[in-house]
């Protein structure tokens, strides 16, 4: 049963890290298209780029956050479970 769960946990835990990559890997490549495409329009500001810039930051430590709240959540499963 031991091994069971742990093969369990470990397979949702490589799906997730597997899935949470490809979709970090998009987002960076929605972020550099975004940012070419605002590096052609002379009429955005300095403060609209620093502003989105600003966003960018946020949004990627929540990513990073959010991470890292999963990954504690498959280790305390692991101990429950195993």
């Amino acid at each position: 049963m031991e091994t069971y769960a742990k093969q369990m946990i470990d397979l949702q835990k490589t799906t997730f890290d597997k899935t949470f990559d490809t979709i970090v890997k998009l987002q960076d490549q929605a972020e550099k298209m975004t940012f070419d495409a605002i590096g052609q329009m002379p009429w955005v500001t300095e403060e609209g780029r620093k502003a989105l810039d600003d966003s960018v930051k946020m949004f990627k430590n929540a990513r990073d956050d959010y991470k890292k709240v999963v990954a504690d959540g498959f280790d305390r499963m692991e101990q429950v479970f195993v």
